[in-house]
Order: C-alpha cells, then structure tokens, then sequence
C-alpha cells in the first residue's frame, strides 16, 4: 500500500471501519480521511479534512500530502444527516468528476479505488441468470443510485485510459448487510412487515461488511504474487437466498402485492421515512440479480469469510426476532398438528426447523 491514503465518505460506518482499519497496516504512514460531515465515530490517527469532493478543493489535498492511494468510498445510495436524494446525485456523480480530474493532475497518484455496486447491472425480467463484470445489461438503469454508478463507472474507465500508469480497481459489492450495515436493503428487512410483488420471488445474494473491508484492503494494497487488483470485480458471498427465505428467516410476515400497490406503499414508506423504497430497489424485490465471482477468486485472489447464507444470519441476529420467529413457527405448526381432527389424535412430534 501507499505511504499516504486518502479516504472519502468516512462520515459513514464502512468509510470510518476501513480508516481505522489500514492505520494498522505497517506500510502506511498517514490516512487522509475526508467528508463534507464530520463523523460521529472515532477515526483513530487519521487525519480528517472536512471538504466536499464536489468542489475543487481536492487537488490542493492530493498535492499538500503526496498522496499516492486513493480510496473512493463515497458513491452511495442513501443521503447522510438529512440530505436529499439531489445532494447524494451529485455527491456520487459530480464528486467523483471533480475527484478523478484532481487525481489526474497529481503525479504522485498511483492506485485509485472506487466502491461500486452490482446495482449497474440493474433487475429486469429477461436478465441472465448470471451477470459477469462483462455483461452488458438488459435494461440499463433510468434513475437512482443505480444509474449513478454506470455513470460513476463511465467516468472511471475514461480516467484509465488518460491516465494508464495509474493502477484502478473498481469494485461491484453485492447488497452489503451485517450487524452495522446502513443500507436501504436493511432498512427494508427491519421492517416489521415486509411488502413483497405478488407472484415473484427474487434470488438475492449479500456480502459481508466485514467482507468488504477486506476486500477493499486487498485493492489498496500492491498486489500480492500471482493476483491482479486493477480492473472490475463482483464481490459477493457464496449462494443465493430467495427474498421468501429472507423473510422466514427474520421472522417477519410478508404481505404480496400488486405492482400497483407496492408502488404506492413504497412512496407511502419513503413520505414517512421508514425506508427508501427506491423503484430501482423495486425492481430487485421483483426480479432479483445474482453475478458471478470467478474473477473475484482467481484473479483478485479473494475468498470471502461469509457466504449469503452465513451474511443475511449475522445480520438477522443483530436485529432480533420478529413477529413470526422461526422457532415459534415451528411449536406453533407441532400443536395445530397434534389437534385431533388434523392430526387423527397422534401425539405431537418435533418439527423440522
């Protein structure tokens, strides 16, 4: 890894985990982390600068501490402290514009890592079944985060190709969850209720925050024998849930509905600020999406510490039992099975959970 590291988005939990995570690293000297926000959490002996990335004010940072890596964490989906979804458009978008044009005319800039999202491949009914970081989309996306980050992404690949000696790795995380995950997938999933459309049920995949930290190390760092950290990488865990497995899993009831009417829930939930029922998060909760991650193990040499499975457990369990958990469920189905006119009189037997 570079001497000096500069971090954006560290207002945010996986922005602050990752700064205090690379100062451990003996190859580093000093962490520059940046936001417009000041956190709210400790960020260990990194220096923070309060700048907005979407001013020019970034070059002078580049210049002033000879930063030679950059991390670029702060493409999201969701605003920080109250802001509107125009602020995080132009934050994603016209930060990143100002953010690369800095890195451009710095000459000790040698690695640039940006934090992207399978959300480019966006959720249509005639996807594959699989999505490669080669699969053009079937539908690109018309709005929200994830048409931010196809435009995130254009400009990246333009910024390769001006600047080549410039190592760039950009990174597609799956939906992110765990016990700290603040993402608007986990919003939905704290729901009591979960509203579901009628007649689908999607494959989901998740990848570890715990997962993402480290992956994120590995992109900043020289890459290791035999491994390759520049170029595009899907990175989720292994296996697929169906958004009904989620749901039985959480022990939350789920409610289908017609397109229609989840529409309108979905405004309803946004007025209220409940959650951010986006439609582009509509369209995954109708058609889903899963990627493939051979380029993840065999070029960028990663492996991930959770599976789906084993992410979406993690993150059930920090949020507690709902209305309907799975053990309740279980004793309630062994009594209505033990009634006389269900069971024909048989004592009850232990369910399979």
């Amino acid at each position: 890894m570079g001497k000096v590291v500069l971090v954006t988005g560290v207002a945010r939990q996986l922005g602050g985990r990752f700064v205090r995570r690379i100062q451990r690293d003996p190859e580093v000297d000093r962490v520059i982390a940046v936001d417009a926000v000041a956190p709210e959490h400790h960020l260990g002996g990194a220096d923070f600068v309060r700048a907005d990335i979407r001013q020019p004010t970034l070059a002078r940072l580049l210049a002033e501490h000879s930063v030679d890596t950059v991390v670029h964490l702060d493409v999201t989906a969701t605003p920080l402290g109250g802001g509107s979804r125009t602020s995080v458009k132009e934050t994603n978008v016209i930060g990143t514009m100002q953010l690369l044009g800095a890195c451009q005319k710095s000459p000790t800039v040698k690695r640039l890592v940006v934090k992207s999202s399978t959300n480019v491949y966006g959720s249509a009914p005639r996807d594959p079944a699989v999505f490669t970081e080669t699969t053009p989309p079937k539908s690109l996306p018309s709005g929200g985060f994830a048409k931010d980050t196809v435009e995130v992404e254009g400009y990246v690949r333009g910024f390769a190709r001006r600047r080549p000696d410039v190592a760039v790795c950009v990174l597609r995380f799956a939906n992110i969850l765990g016990p700290g995950a603040d993402t608007p997938l986990a919003a939905y999933f704290s729901l009591p209720v979960l509203p579901t459309v009628l007649g689908y049920d999607p494959r989901l995949q998740f990848v570890h925050e715990d997962d993402v930290i480290d992956v994120l190390r590995i992109a900043s760092h020289e890459p290791e024998r035999g491994t390759l950290n520049s170029g595009t990488f899907n990175i989720t865990g292994d296996g697929v849930l169906l958004l009904s497995q989620c749901a039985r899993r959480l022990g939350r009831p789920t409610v289908p509905l017609l397109m229609p009417a989840i529409s309108w829930v979905g405004s309803a939930l946004r007025t209220v600020g409940m959650t951010d029922f986006s439609p582009e998060q509509l369209r995954l909760l109708t058609h889903g999406r899963v990627v493939a991650t051979n380029q993840m193990r065999e070029t960028l040499g990663y492996r991930p510490k959770f599976t789906t499975a084993e992410t979406f457990a993690d993150f059930a369990r920090s949020r507690g039992p709902g209305l309907l958990p799975p053990e309740a469920l279980a004793g309630a189905v062994d009594r209505i099975a033990a009634l006389p006119a269900l069971g024909g009189g048989h004592p009850p037997t232990q369910s399979a959970n």
